[in-house]
């Protein structure tokens, strides 16, 4: 960043000053606004800004929260005002009054004068140019740039010299000829832009990488570069397709750049005062900024939580999250980041004086190690890698540098004596660790020579206080057991579908949860609906959680208890969300899951400016878990689980964009060979009810694939099912139909997904999701059969049968109870053939 120099006290630059101070009031401030300063041209505190030619950027002074006290130069988005301040340029002197003027000096330099004249800021370009045409600029892309105004070349820019913030247009890397760096340092607090303590930078040690920093101290690293997107974040090619990435990586320079998306919203990424990288997007309609969390998403994010060899997976069901694979042991469970795991057996390279006597397991799935002591060579073949490797008597592990192309990838990069900062993450890459050859035949002979005859000794010696241990945990869990189904029992009368079954979940005591929550404040709650609301908290080692605080006296909210309890702390799925733990507490039921920092799937596709967050290929993700986690329940878990309220709000999405299916209040158990059900008691909600299920009560795993077919339809079109009147036909369905039977189906498709859709993927969804709402539920497939069509595009899809669609007189929302099994304020509806 441009070096401010303090103070210097230059007598003519002095009495430039007071002349052009003078000149300016004299000439008034009015006028219209202006995105060039001239040549000897100025801009002064509060008389005077710089907006950019399309209006989106405005330069001036400001003070951070108002207080005048400290003055700042900076840029930000004219839209939200100060709120937003992107760049900084005297972020580390600020004016102590109202004086602050701001001055282009001939021969290209920017200077910062305080009421004195003393300069406290500079670009230090003064004198890089002979040019007396020089001038500044605001661009439309939030750069300010100065430049020779007759060859247009540019003397300095402040996207050179970034504060806590990324744009697009804007580098981020090393230019390794002039030893430049692009990086991003945090401000010290939301309201003191001066230097903080976290530093984000490009690390070209091995493979390029970038790398949070605390100080002196690494707290998250995004992974090394492997030709598409950094190992660490893999959604970067699809999730969040607000912006392009061009990454060079070349003998002068190792970057990468953010290119704007057409069509996309204002965005940015800002490295904010507590390390923590986030995508911040720009709302026109509600004028403000929403923020989505990118790094870190987890506690896997913290650099080398594991230790080393250590491997990070934040979907076990386990706490610590920790683990170590085959051929590892762990060091000490309870201090996983300094101890981490040791090898088992250790290698026998060097000890028969041949380097070939060991293996390499493949570890799939991860985000690669950190590469600071690695050594890449990007010419070579993944074959040649793994013999270079096998002869290196201090490489642990190997990887190919490039995962483009077949055959695996290309290049290579090996890993000296220990790695580091691995974790498990969706769509990661094949990691190849060095093992014993004879570790598996050597367990096999310790368990007859070493492991029996020492749990002989073992057991005689420690039975007595392995039997106190285990009477007194027998004790706490039945104590715990006992108030968790009382609980549960006393406050339903349908009957325990699961009798005396053991309901194992931990409980966390009512003033950890007020504590973690901040006593259940405002700024905490993350939503409300018809059981209660859903708060925000942090408990254990730094744990994001989402805790639902059901509503006092309520009946449902009971029954919904009962139900999460029930249900979800049996089942673990990658695509349903995680019951973590529950509370019960006088009145007070409360439910404690997994936080999942995106929230709900109609957030993104019922919003104009949010739908373009999810590109078709995030979509089409979405729509394969969903159905995932539907056969998990209907066919796969050892209970036949029907859910009954499948809608957009009940699918939340992690920080990776998976979808886990959420609310089970409305769940139903079926045992043995059971197919279908009746109640008279219908739940759920319009639009998304089964035909049977609405008017008859009768319910069964076709019903759920009913609401799964809306919610294809939905995702696709960005359209709600409840929509009336929209081009003419009633509802969705109706809309859909239509389309299809006309052979116009990709008109259905939401115009935010043009650039990135699949024609066939699309029509191979519309045509399942047609499938899946037809009004015969014999007719309507088994999710086993939905995945097999969605994964495989060779399975052959069967034509589907008109829909019935359903008017709803004069209601909306979620059904009430309704005991006469039947709802006479809904009729059925048979969609026209196309016009």
């Amino acid at each position: 960043m441009a070096t401010p120099t303090k103070f210097l006290n230059l007598p003519s630059l002095i009495l430039l000053f007071r002349i052009l101070l003078l000149s300016h009031r004299a000439s008034g401030a009015g006028g219209i606004a202006s995105d060039t300063l001239n040549n000897g041209g100025n801009i002064t505190d509060g008389e005077k800004t710089l907006v950019s030619a399309g209006g989106s950027f405005t330069m001036g002074f400001f003070s951070p929260g108002g207080a005048p006290s400290k003055r700042y130069l900076g840029i930000w988005f004219t839209a939200s005002g100060t709120d937003s301040v992107y760049w900084v340029a005297n972020r580390d002197t600020p004016l102590t009054t109202t004086s602050g003027v701001l001055v282009l000096i001939t021969g290209g330099g920017l200077r910062l004068l305080n009421g004195s004249g003393q300069t406290t800021w500079s670009s230090n370009t003064t004198g890089v140019s002979a040019s007396p045409s020089t001038v500044a600029q605001l661009l439309d892309s939030g750069n300010l740039v100065v430049q020779e105004q007759s060859s247009g070349r540019i003397l300095w820019q402040s996207f050179d010299h970034p504060s806590n913030t990324m744009l697009a247009g804007m580098k981020f890397g090393k230019n390794l000829k002039t030893g430049a760096e692009w990086s991003l340092t945090s401000w010290r607090a939301t309201n003191d832009p001066a230097t903080g303590e976290y530093h984000r930078v490009m690390d070209i040690k091995g493979l390029p990488d970038i790398v949070t920093w605390q100080g002196n101290v690494k707290k998250y690293r995004s992974g090394p570069w492997n030709g598409l997107w950094f190992s660490g974040v893999p959604d970067m090619d699809s999730d969040f397709k607000l912006f392009s990435v061009q990454m060079v990586d070349d003998a002068d320079e190792v970057s990468y750049a953010l290119n704007a998306t057409a069509g996309t919203p204002s965005t940015r990424m800002v490295l904010d005062e507590a390390g923590k990288l986030q995508v911040l997007v720009w709302f026109p309609t509600s004028r403000v900024w929403r923020s989505y969390p990118w790094v870190p998403r987890d506690v896997c994010d913290e650099y080398a939580s594991c230790g080393a060899f250590g491997f990070c997976n934040v979907d076990t069901a386990s706490i610590p999250l920790c683990s170590c694979v085959e051929g590892f042991s762990p060091v000490n469970q309870s201090q996983w980041s300094s101890g981490g795991c040791r090898r088992d057996v250790q290698l026998e390279c060097g000890s028969n004086g041949t380097a070939g006597a060991d293996r390499f397991m493949v570890v799939k799935g991860v985000k690669l190690p950190d590469t600071d002591n690695a050594t890449v060579d990007t010419s070579a073949t993944l074959e040649q890698c793994k013999e270079r490797c096998l002869a290196n008597c201090s490489c642990v592990a190997y990887a190919p540098a490039d995962i483009r192309g077949d055959g695996g990838g290309s290049g290579c990069v090996m890993w000296k004596d220990s790695i580091v900062d691995v974790r498990y993450i969706e769509n990661g890459q094949d990691l190849y660790l060095r093992l014993a050859k004879s570790e598996s035949a050597r367990n096999r002979k310790n368990v007859a020579k070493i492991v029996l005859p020492v749990m002989a000794s073992v057991l005689v010696l420690t039975a007595a206080a392995t039997c106190v241990v285990w009477v007194c945990k027998r004790r706490v869990k039945r104590r715990n057991r006992d108030i968790l189904k009382k609980a549960i029992l006393g406050y339903s009368n349908a009957p325990n579908e699961l009798g005396d079954e053991n309901i194992e979940l931990p409980f966390v005591s009512f003033g950890e949860i007020a504590a973690a929550t901040n006593n259940f404040s405002e700024e905490n709650m993350l939503g409300r609906g018809g059981f209660g609301k859903v708060y925000k908290g942090t408990l254990g080692q730094n744990i994001e959680v989402a805790i639902k605080r059901l509503g006092q006296g309520s009946g449902q909210g009971a029954e919904e208890f009962r139900n999460e309890v029930v249900l979800i702390a049996k089942l673990q799925h990658r695509n349903l969300v995680r019951l973590l733990g529950c509370c019960i507490h006088g009145d007070e039921k409360l439910l404690i899951y997994e936080y999942l920092p995106n929230k709900s799937l109609d957030f993104f596709i019922f919003d104009a400016t949010n739908k373009y967050l999810l590109d078709w290929p995030t979509r089409f993700k979405i729509i394969k878990g969903i159905s995932r986690g539907l056969l998990y329940l209907h066919q796969d878990s050892r209970l036949t689980i029907i859910h009954r309220d499948l809608k957009p709000s009940n699918i939340l999405l992690d920080a990776d964009m998976n979808p886990k299916i959420s609310d089970f209040g409305m769940a139903r158990i079926f045992g043995g060979n059971q197919l279908e059900a009746n109640t008279n008691r219908v739940v759920g909600t319009y639009g998304y009810m089964s035909p049977e299920y609405a008017m008859d009560g009768a319910f069964s795993v076709k019903s759920d694939t009913y609401g799964f077919g809306v919610i294809v339809l939905e995702i696709i079109s960005g359209l709600k099912i409840s929509l009336t009147h929209y081009r003419g036909f009633p509802n969705l369905l109706a809309h859909a139909w239509s389309l299809w039977i006309d052979g116009k189906a990709m008109d259905l498709v939401d115009s935010s997904l043009a650039k990135s859709c699949s024609r066939t993927e699309a029509l191979r969804c519309i045509q399942i999701g047609l499938l899946c709402v037809q009004d015969n539920p014999n007719y309507r497939p088994l999710m086993s059969s939905v995945v097999t069509m969605l994964e495989n595009e060779s399975t052959p899809l069967s034509v589907p049968k008109q829909p019935v669609y359903f008017s709803y007189a004069g209601t909306q929302g979620t059904a009430a109870e309704n005991t006469s099994g039947s709802m006479n304020n809904m009729t059925l509806t048979t969609v026209l053939e196309g016009r």
